[in-house]
């Protein structure tokens, strides 16, 4: 079966998500460094990301973690400079399959709060036409779940999704349910997949 459908990831495919970039320019890198060595950081954004609260989850590590408090909760107050800055060709097409008519989804781990906030921030984010958010789902990539709950929804046959992430391990959990998958490392090498399987023409894209 053709691809019926393209999903999108977002952190790292549409939006850049690089929380030790953002530290390393805020506190310094040899700061950073032990930061992130003190305290799983990546963890505590995980439970954000399967729908705890992010305002209190960030407020309970910060208090757990008393010399790195003001650190912590950065995380918060200045979570958008992390999610920054929009990876602009990777919307073009986004815009190009919409035009040419392709459904477009978007699968992606992302608190119920932080979701909003990018959403505030980078309107583009409400122009799928289906949005799989994690915080929202209560699962997160890539557990199996969490694409047998998009599969139910979307009514899309799972070898009809074409999937681009960044991360080799949400592909692998996709494709073993037969997903067609693309890991995303450029927006040119996504753009080439996209015209190779006949969803796009260079023309569009211009």
């Amino acid at each position: 079966m053709g691809v019926r459908a393209v999903v999108f990831d977002i952190g790292n495919v549409l939006i850049e998500w690089q929380p030790e970039r953002f530290y390393d320019a805020a506190i310094g890198p040899d700061r950073r460094k032990a930061f992130f060595a003190a305290i799983d950081l990546h963890a505590m954004n995980d439970r954000v990301d399967q729908g705890q609260n992010f305002e209190a989850v960030i407020r309970e590590t910060a208090q757990a973690n008393p010399d790195w408090a003001d650190e912590v909760m950065m995380w918060h107050d200045r979570w958008i400079d992390m999610a920054a800055p929009v990876i602009d060709y990777s919307v073009r097409i986004l815009r190009a399959l919409r035009r040419a008519e392709v459904p477009v989804f978007a699968l992606s781990n992302f608190g119920i709060e932080t979701f909003d906030i990018g959403v505030r921030e980078y309107p583009f984010l409400e122009e799928f036409d289906r949005r799989y958010i994690s915080g929202h789902m209560g699962v997160t990539k890539p557990d199996a779940r969490i694409y047998e709950m998009v599969e139910a929804d979307c009514g899309v046959p799972a070898d009809g999704l074409l999937f681009a992430d960044d991360r080799q391990e949400n592909l692998d959990a996709a494709a073993a349910r037969g997903w067609q998958v693309h890991l995303f490392e450029t927006p040119q090498g996504w753009e080439d997949r996209l015209i190779a399987e006949g969803l796009l023409t260079k023309e569009a894209m211009t």
